[in-house]
Order: structure tokens, then C-alpha cells, then sequence
């Protein structure tokens, strides 16, 4: 019976060691970490110099100071934090192990858990110098939004889970061929997001899509304490339920589109 219960709940071991492995294969490509690092350095880079001419242009923006690094550095953080968990899933299909992982005792939940710890690890190693170079260069210091930065930051990592396994799932299902999801579908949200303008920009019927999706919430909340020096702790409360019923969404479909690829046999076609 104790076996029983042990090979049906979740294993720490069986994470860890899914997490060792997307570890061992990041240090054995130096490509990997190039890639990490070079989109966040060019992308700071670029906005903060618009954010110095547009500082010196516009009285509105030097009161503003930092909106447009700000938002850079955690649109990196949505589109990153679903990039990094949906690479590591890739790699598994573009290797074809996809089907050796689902005969294993590895669970889909553990599956999709050490799939999370791979996207914050791959997130830190691209963001930390993304965030250290709008410092020494552009004197914006992230970390001095306290613990309103956590807040942002847990609900875009969330929403970029979300999305990622969503993804994930439909690559499982309908094989490489839609691949070309994994990056371009968050792109797709970038506008309704109000990334780098107000909810208010928007025509007013697509303000309730806006509203509909939690980054808009954590954009919007990062503009009132730059520019009014107000947390919106409303607004990072209810982007917390939506991220929750995304989460539960995206596990769901997970495990429906992967019952579908057993069906089907997408999964011993290797993704094909």
C-alpha cells in the first residue's frame, strides 16, 4: 500500500531530477545562455535611450521617468517567463522523448512543475542583467518598487505559466506543426495588455478584453506608482483571480489535449 501511495503522488525526486536535466542541457550549449542574455540586454538598450529622448521631449514622460524601462523589464518578464517554460518542453519534443516521459512514472503534474522551475531559472539568468543594466546605465532601479515588484512579478510569471502550458498542450496534440504558437501567441496579447500606454487609450469596447487578461492589470498598477506614487493592491488582487482560473484552465486543457495525443498516437509520431 505504501508504495502504492508513493508512486501515485507527487515526487520530489522525479522533479528534481527533470530539473537537473533541462539544467545540465542549458550549461552544455553556450548558445542557450547567449540567447538568454543577448534579447533582454538589446531590448533594455534600445528603450532606454527612446526613454532618455522622449525624457527630455515631453514634460508628461520626465515626470513619468522609468514607465517605458519599467515596462520593458516586465513585459520581458511575461514573455520570458512563458518562453522559458515552453523551450524546455520543446526541447523534449524536438529530442522525440515526449512519449519515453509519459511511459515513465513521471506524472504530467510533475512534468509541468519542473517545466515551472526551468522558466524561473532560465527568467533569472536573462532578467538580472537586464534589470543591472537599466540600473548603471539608465539609473532605473527595478527593485526599488519593493514589494509592489513582487506582486507584478507574480502575477505576470503566473499568466505566463498559463499560457505556456496552454501551448504546451496544443504542440502535444497537433504535433510541431504548431510550433510557431509557442511564439507568436503572446505577442498577441502585447497590445491588449496596454503594455506601454494606458487601459484608457484603448476604443472602449476592447478595454473589456484588456480587462479581461491579468498583465493589464500589473501594467497598469506599475504606471500609478511611477507616476502617482499609488500600489493598487485592488488591482494586483484581481489579477490574482484571474491568474488562478487561468492556471486551473490551462491544467485542464493540458491534460485533455494530452489524453487526445494518446488517442490519437501524436505522441510516438515524436510531435510530427
Amino acid at each position: 500500500m505504501t508504495d502504492i501511495t508513493i508512486h501515485r503522488g507527487i515526487s520530489p525526486h522525479r522533479i528534481g531530477a527533470m530539473i537537473l536535466r533541462y539544467w545540465y542541457l542549458l550549461l552544455s550549449s553556450w548558445p542557450r545562455l547567449l540567447e538568454l542574455l543577448y534579447w533582454p540586454a538589446l531590448q533594455v538598450i534600445t528603450w532606454g535611450f527612446i526613454q532618455y529622448y522622449i525624457a527630455e521631449n515631453s514634460n508628461f514622460f520626465a515626470r513619468a521617468g522609468g514607465t517605458l524601462i519599467g515596462a520593458v523589464i516586465l513585459w520581458d518578464i511575461l514573455f520570458r517567463g512563458q518562453l522559458g517554460f515552453s523551450i524546455s518542453f520543446l526541447e523534449e519534443m524536438w529530442a522525440r522523448n515526449i512519449g519515453n516521459l509519459m511511459m515513465s512514472p513521471l506524472r504530467p503534474i510533475e512534468f509541468l512543475l519542473s517545466l515551472m522551475v526551468m522558466s524561473l531559472i532560465r527568467l533569472a539568468i536573462g532578467i538580472i542583467p537586464m534589470t543591472l543594466l537599466a540600473l548603471f546605465m539608465f539609473h532605473f532601479n527595478v527593485y526599488a518598487l519593493g514589494l509592489p515588484l513582487i506582486a507584478f512579478f507574480c502575477n505576470l510569471i503566473f499568466t505566463s505559466w498559463s499560457v505556456g502550458i496552454f501551448v504546451s498542450g496544443l504542440v502535444l496534440r497537433n504535433g510541431l506543426g504548431a510550433e510557431s504558437i509557442v511564439w507568436t501567441l503572446m505577442f498577441a496579447i502585447l497590445p491588449l495588455a496596454c503594455v506601454y500606454y494606458p487601459v484608457s487609450v484603448l476604443p472602449v469596447w476592447l478595454q473589456y478584453v484588456a480587462w479581461s487578461l491579468p498583465p493589464t492589470y500589473a501594467f497598469e498598477g506599475m504606471r500609478a506608482l511611477l507616476i502617482e506614487n499609488t500600489f493598487r493592491a485592488d488591482l494586483m488582487l484581481e489579477a490574482l483571480a484571474i491568474n488562478a482560473v487561468l492556471l486551473v484552465a490551462s491544467f485542464a486543457s493540458f491534460l485533455a489535449l494530452l489524453r487526445s495525443a494518446k488517442r490519437h498516437g501524436s505522441l510516438l509520431s515524436g510531435g510530427e
